[in-house]
Parts: C-alpha cells; structure tokens; sequence
C-alpha cells in the first residue's frame, strides 16, 4: 500500500517482537525502540449490588477493592511519555445489564484542553495541546494478541475517553481497532521483523457529538477553544457513557456501558467469559505516547 493515508513505519530490526506491545495502536514509532511489554494477569469483575452512578465520584465504589494495575511506557526513552511506570487503582463490576468501571491514577495537573487556537503573529494559530486520556480495550475477533507486530489477524473494541472533549458530553468514545496482515484500505503500517502489520482505527458507527472548531478571521479572546459540543450525538458512538474528575492530584474516572449493546460493532460482554483486554493512560499526549498495562484478562460473573 502507498499514498493515501497510509504511512509506514520502520522499527529497529533489533527489537524483539515479543516486545512489540498494544504500543503502536495509536500511531507512528518514528524509529524509537518499543519497550517490553508487562506480563498478563486476570482481572476479577464483581457483582456490584446496586449501581454506581457514573459522575466521577468513587465513594460509591468503598465497597470494593481495587486492584492495582501497574502501566508502563509503550516506547523506551519516551520524552513525550509523561506518565512513565505508573498505577492504575482499578475496579470492574457488574449490576443488572451493565458493567461498570472505576479508576483512579495519579496526575500532577488536569489537561482539559484539546489544540486549542491562540492570536499569535496577526492570526488564530492551532496549538498542539493534547488533553489527558483513559482508553480500555477489548478483544472482539480474529487471533488476540498483545503484541500488535505478531503475524496475525484481529479486532478490538476500544473505549477512549478524553478530558478535553468526550468528558464534556459525559461519554467515551466508542471505536474499533483492527489490526491485520493482510493490507487494509486507509491502513496505517507497521514494518517488523515478521512483516507489515497494517491499524485501521474507526468511530463505531452513529452521530458525533464534538466537532474541531474552525478559527475566525478578525481578533476576539486571546485563546479559543479546539473543540465544540455539537449535541448529544447518537448510535453505537455513544454506548459509553464516562466522567472524569480530578481532584488533589488524581483523576476518578468512572465508565459504563450495556453489556449487550445490541450494536455488531461491540463485543458483548459478561456472561461468565473471560475477555482479554488492557487499559491505557495519556497525559497530554496522544498515540504512541502513553503507559499500557499488559493483558487484562476480565473474568466476568
């Protein structure tokens, strides 16, 4: 595949592939080694006796022990890696047809703000401020693996909340990722040592809620924001729904969704299955340069 928008990626011809991680799901490694990745574990999800309202409040979840999920940089020497080796206090339970998460990691300062336009030199300039991230992902089909440059074929459905944009409408955004080795139309590709792995990242299907926002001609405040709230948006988009709040340096996340959606691009969760996954955290970062956890293993009730 050339042209278009795919792009291609050559990774030291050192690095194992045993280390090529979840790392490169969000975009180019621009030539810098992958770190390790952490080794797989099960996750227990509970059933929670009453439902936990989704609104950033973790005093509802007293009840239940967290686990501490250790995440790590994607990339080894990472400067723009601002989460570095890390914990995630992280809790999972179940109540009627829903499932519900809940974390808890450390952050120094709330980045709230997604390229945001300033008056600089006689005009609106878009600056690249990233705002602070919490992904989950799931493996919804094909050959999981955690290594995204194994020679295999595979689908994960991927929750993405971000504090400057998805927060704001009290949702995650719902996506899939898929990960081929057979070329894929809009591919971004990976060259390893066993061959090209080629990422395709898609919206689920329905209405946005958030659109970028386009700078005026003429002078107004100093700073303009990136993004607007266009609604409340509709479809498979929005099964998540998610608020975040930050306070004395952590941010409380709390996330939800149908465990049936109904939708074919979800992966219908609980049921007594045990689904692989992993959690990933930005700080005012984006794509490769974040800390993952290794396999999460959900053992669902």
């Amino acid at each position: 595949m050339s042209g278009g928008g795919a792009m291609r990626n050559m990774l030291f011809a050192a690095t194992a592939l045993s280390a090529m991680t979840w790392a490169l799901a969000g975009g180019a490694a621009d030539l810098m080694p992958v770190a390790p990745m952490l080794p797989a574990r099960d996750f227990q999800v509970v059933t929670l006796p009453v439902a936990p309202v989704v609104d950033g409040d973790l005093g509802e979840w007293e009840g239940v022990a967290a686990q501490t999920i250790p995440i790590a940089p994607t990339l080894e020497q990472d400067g723009q890696n601002r989460v570095g080796q890390a914990e995630v206090a992280l809790r999972v339970g179940v109540h009627g047809d829903r499932v519900y998460f809940a974390a808890r990691w450390a952050d120094d300062a709330p980045d709230e703000k997604f390229r945001p336009w300033r008056w600089r030199e006689g005009k609106y300039q878009r600056q690249e401020l990233r705002d602070d991230q919490f992904v989950v992902r799931f493996h919804s089909s094909g050959s999981y693996d955690a290594c995204m440059l194994s020679p295999t074929s595979y689908q994960v459905d991927v929750w993405r909340w971000s504090a400057g944009r998805s927060n704001l409408a009290g949702l995650a955004e719902d996506q899939s990722h898929l990960i081929s080795v057979d070329p894929v139309e809009d591919a971004s590709e990976f060259l390893g040592p066993k061959g090209t792995t080629y990422l395709v990242k898609r919206n689920d299907a329905g209405e946005p809620f958030y659109k970028n926002t386009k700078a005026p001609a003429t002078k107004g405040a100093e700073e303009l924001p990136g993004i607007e709230i266009i609604g409340s948006g509709a479809g498979s988009l929005i099964d998540v729904s998610a608020k975040g709040v930050w306070r004395d340096g952590f941010w409380n996340l709390e996330l939800s969704r149908a465990l049936n959606t109904g939708h074919d691009d979800d992966v219908v969760l609980g049921g007594g299955q045990k689904i692989a996954g992993a959690i990933g955290v930005f700080n005012r970062s984006a794509n490769e340069h974040k800390s993952v956890s290794g396999t999460l293993n959900f053992l669902f009730p």
